[in-house]
């Protein structure tokens, strides 16, 4: 198997005291706690290289353990926007994230968007920094489920469309791109930087994590497993989430280990609303907590024996931590983590979870880590960067753009609203 360093392009000699912005203004949007995790070394990256940037938040999460608890965790300064767009269906979220976007990048003329993954807000950004003509940076680019009923899937693959930059995290996810017909020289291989987060924190938290150890201390047994579940396909079905709750219940009775479950708050709004909870308090073994910051999880799963979940990140992160994972899907966007042996997926056989648990359990963790060495943000930042510079492109594109395409497009719209900053961040007010 190839891993990312095999075929990665070969980077420009730029070093950090070599390289200067060239006038390079960028934007990072973002909008779940995925994306904050995976743009924060970038972010990092910017302000230590003193290159200009704005931090946009679509407040597509906005409980705090998902939105402004992270920022604060990781160090990070509250962003400068926050649209507040909160929860709506895909179609309507897209549209006003993407409206909201716009009337922004008119405001503060940046050159490049960076967008991360696969939610409504990285569509909804790369959309609005296409009607605006500014180029397009992709990270996490070339992810494929090939399962186009996932809204995740739909949203990657339309983003990569328009992207000028394709940030692929593999050499697996370079070649989807080469597979689709993408042009080679806009994909760089740069590694994934959740790795990067996790070398940033984890020496931090180890140990020094309130939450994970007073949950430790409250299990009958020594060692665990880490749950998590926040997939519609699993959990907006009453049916399905039953399906799985009484198949995970039977875990902590043959193996005498027991289960931490941090109940997403999707997850829970649906626990209440079929009727879950008194399933989950008869369960013995089963340790219900709320959802818990990012440096908690991250604790929690550097030290479980088992990860299950249904999310694409934390198969990354048991990956890089050694700790072998159970992925409670039928497909998978992280295919790498399957060919490494690091990950089970369960597909449609649930009856055969506790077999899969015992195979997790007797494995070991000698696989290689697939997603780079931890440095993929100065690589991204290093390629934007020598970009620009080779093709003189600052003075090109004030040239092309200019001031005309941040003028208003449409007769009647409304020029910017800024409410007054709210922890160093603007509030923008969006009308439906």
């Amino acid at each position: 198997m190839k891993f990312w360093e095999d075929s990665a392009k070969e980077l420009p000699d730029i070093r950090s005291g070599r390289i200067s912005s060239y006038g390079i203004k960028y934007a990072i949007v973002l909008g779940t706690r995925p994306e904050i995790i995976k743009m924060a070394p970038i972010i990092k990256e910017l302000k230590q290289r003193g290159i200009q940037h704005i931090v946009i938040h679509s407040g597509q999460h906005y409980s705090p353990t998902m939105d402004s608890n992270i920022f604060k965790d990781l160090n990070l300064r509250q962003p400068d926007y926050n649209l507040r767009i909160g929860s709506d269906s895909r179609e309507k979220q897209i549209e006003k994230i993407r409206k909201s976007l716009i009337r922004v990048l008119r405001h503060e003329e940046p050159d490049i968007v960076l967008v991360q993954g696969d939610t409504n807000t990285v569509l909804a950004g790369a959309y609005a920094a296409l009607d605006l003509g500014i180029e397009v940076g992709h990270v996490e680019a070339g992810l494929r489920s090939y399962d186009r009923r996932m809204p995740e899937e739909k949203n990657r693959v339309l983003t990569d469309s328009i992207s000028d930059y394709l940030f692929a995290p593999t050499c697996q996810s370079k070649e989807n791109l080469l597979r689709e017909g993408f042009k080679e020289k806009n994909i760089y291989v740069t590694g994934n930087t959740i790795v990067d987060a996790i070398f940033q924190n984890l020496s931090t938290v180890s140990g020094n994590s309130h939450i994970a150890d007073k949950l430790r201390r409250r299990l009958n047994t020594p060692e665990y497993i880490l749950l998590t579940l926040h997939r519609p396909s699993n959990v907006d079905s009453g049916a399905q989430l039953s399906r799985i709750l009484r198949e995970i219940a039977k875990i902590p009775v043959k193996y005498d280990l027991e289960i931490i479950f941090p109940i997403h708050p999707r997850t829970r709004k649906m626990i209440s609303k079929y009727q879950l909870w008194k399933m989950i308090a008869r369960t013995q073994g089963i340790l219900a907590t709320k959802a818990i910051d990012f440096l908690d999880c991250l604790e929690l799963e550097s030290k479980a024996r088992l990860v299950m979940t249904d999310s694409g990140g934390l198969q990354e992160e048991s990956c890089i931590l050694g700790v072998p994972c159970i992925t409670l899907r039928e497909n998978t966007e992280r295919p790498e983590t399957l060919k490494v042996g690091s990950n089970i997926l369960i597909g449609k056989e649930y009856d055969r979870l506790l077999d899969y648990v015992g195979e997790s359990l007797k494995k070991g963790n000698g696989w290689k880590n697939p997603y780079g060495d931890g440095e993929a943000a100065q690589k991204i930042v290093r390629i934007v960067q020598y970009s620009w510079r080779r093709r003189g492109h600052r003075k090109e594109n004030s040239e092309l753009v200019g001031k005309a395409l941040f003028t208003p497009r449409m007769s009647g719209e409304k020029s910017l609203l800024l409410a007054e900053p709210q922890r160093a961040s603007h509030s923008l007010k969006t009308g439906t």
